[in-house]
């Protein structure tokens, strides 16, 4: 159940006031691959193209150049039955729940339009205990409390768990989470990576996580994709990464990224109390 971006290139047409049309290469000749057990991430400054990556990977944007492949079969070939599948198998989480949840739909009818779209379950009975299992899994609990609520009357976190709820609900291989945690306060962020992980223990998922949050990359990734200007300008895991980058750029990235001293926040804590 590998998924496979190889050698993918994108360009986007922007308007000019003089000359007409302009365009911007967004990606450009970039390999990355996941499966079933990954958790890789793709770091890089904002515009670096590592949404555009993920949009291609998931099917919503097509290469101009290269190929997208899910178990072997390009994404641009699949039958019906076989896009399917692909959907089901790989889900997305996204930066920003409260966009990508209906506000005019509780938690229980948003889950059950997943659930009745891809014919996993059937009745009123089967439904729920569907959506119940889902809200569960992310730990929502009690599962009934929550799947009649409205995101409005959920934090930040707890859509975000939904989100993930969405997702795990078909069983996917895979997750690509886009910046999935980057909108969270630190302690909620801990859960839902501590989350994320689990899931990946229990259900075998595979992440693809793009992030500019580099302790992020620390505490859970596997393997680390380094973009600048839509290229891959390093690949490697994530102990020699950090411990040794390979590219000035990768050097710069970790010397941004800030790091605690556990002394002075011993002594802000004592200042506080």
């Amino acid at each position: 159940m590998l998924l496979t971006a190889t050698n993918v290139s994108k360009t986007f047409g922007r308007l000019k006031k003089a000359n007409g049309q302009a365009h911007v290469k967004a990606v450009d000749e970039v390999t990355v691959s996941v499966a079933p057990g990954d958790f890789t991430a793709v770091v890089g400054e904002s515009g670096s193209g590592k949404s555009t990556v993920a949009r291609m990977l998931l099917g919503l944007i097509p290469p101009d150049e290269g190929t997208v492949t899910f178990d072997g079969v390009p994404l641009a070939q699949m039958s019906r039955a076989q896009t399917m599948k692909f959907r089901s198998s790989v889900q997305c989480v996204l930066q920003d729940p409260s966009a990508a949840l209906n506000p005019r739909k509780s938690v229980h009818q948003i889950l059950s339009e997943v659930i009745r779209l891809h014919g996993i379950a059937r009745g009123r009975e089967e439904v729920e205990k569907k959506v119940h299992e889902a809200l569960e899994i992310v730990d929502l609990k009690p599962a009934q409390m929550y799947a009649n609520r409205y995101p409005h009357q959920l934090s930040g976190g707890q859509r975000q768990r939904v989100l993930i709820a969405r997702a795990v609900i078909l069983r996917p291989s895979i997750i690509i989470a886009d910046e999935a945690v980057s909108a969270l306060d630190v302690s909620v962020k801990a859960g839902i990576l501590n989350l994320l992980n689990r899931l990946r223990t229990e259900l075998n998922i595979g992440y693809l996580f793009i992030t500019h949050d580099l302790p992020v990359v620390n505490k859970v990734a596997d393997e680390v994709y380094v973009m600048k200007s839509g290229k891959i300008v390093e690949h490697a895991p994530k102990k020699q990464l950090f411990l040794s980058p390979a590219t000035l750029y990768t050097q710069e990235l970790l010397a941004s990224a800030p790091v605690p001293d556990p002394r002075l926040a011993r002594e802000w804590i004592r200042s506080a109390l």
